[in-house]
């Protein structure tokens, strides 16, 4: 007689032990979901986030020459695409002092994307900017550029991205500055700081 054939079985699973098996330890079972009923009559705390004081309704106090502007990736290849010099024409949009600062996820992003880049990271590494170093994991920009100024309300955010823009937006008192028509503008800054928009 042969081989009696056997029939593979599919989706086989390994039988488990019930985490509130009695078997298992009492600090390794798994707690019973009884629900405590909620008391009427105690008083209900809410974690309600602190309004900054710098701003009165939209209006941001803190802001003032010198600007402090945190520069993306993508603002320093336009600007150079758009032939401008970054600092200039930062001042001639705001006719103030600007002090451009550039994070370490940018520097790390902007030496990410290599040698067709260079001259990008060479403006990056000019003296004139301020580098502000990162405490975060990871080099993502955007985030850690939103997580900044969601802080500190001093900056002025410059940027050719639409996610950040959008995402920047919805922060009150910070004003975005854009390329357009070969120079900068600014988005959402009060009227008697800055240039007039075009």
């Amino acid at each position: 007689m042969g081989k009696q054939k056997k029939a593979r079985k599919y989706a086989t699973v390994k039988r488990m032990i019930n985490l509130r098996d009695q078997r298992i330890k009492q600090t390794e079972r798994a707690k019973s979901n009884v629900k405590k009923k909620d008391d009427p009559s105690a008083i209900k705390e809410r974690e309600v986030p602190q309004h900054p004081s710098c701003l009165f309704f939209q209006y941001n106090s803190q802001l003032g020459p010198p600007y402090y502007i945190l520069v993306d990736t993508n603002f320093i290849n336009f600007s150079i695409k758009a032939k401008l010099d970054l600092v200039q024409s930062m001042m001639d949009c705001l006719y103030a002092k600007c002090i451009p600062c550039i994070t370490d996820c940018v520097m790390a992003e902007i030496e990410k994307l290599g040698q067709k880049y260079r001259v990008a990271l060479r403006i990056a590494k000019d003296p004139r900017f301020e580098r502000l170093p990162c405490t975060h994991k990871g080099t993502y920009a955007d985030d850690c550029l939103v997580q900044r100024v969601t802080q500190h309300k001093c900056y002025i955010v410059a940027t050719v991205d639409r996610d950040l823009k959008r995402r920047i937006r919805k922060i009150p008192g910070v004003p975005i500055m854009y390329i357009s028509n070969h120079r900068y503008n600014i988005e959402r800054m009060p009227d008697d700081y800055g240039a007039p928009r075009f």
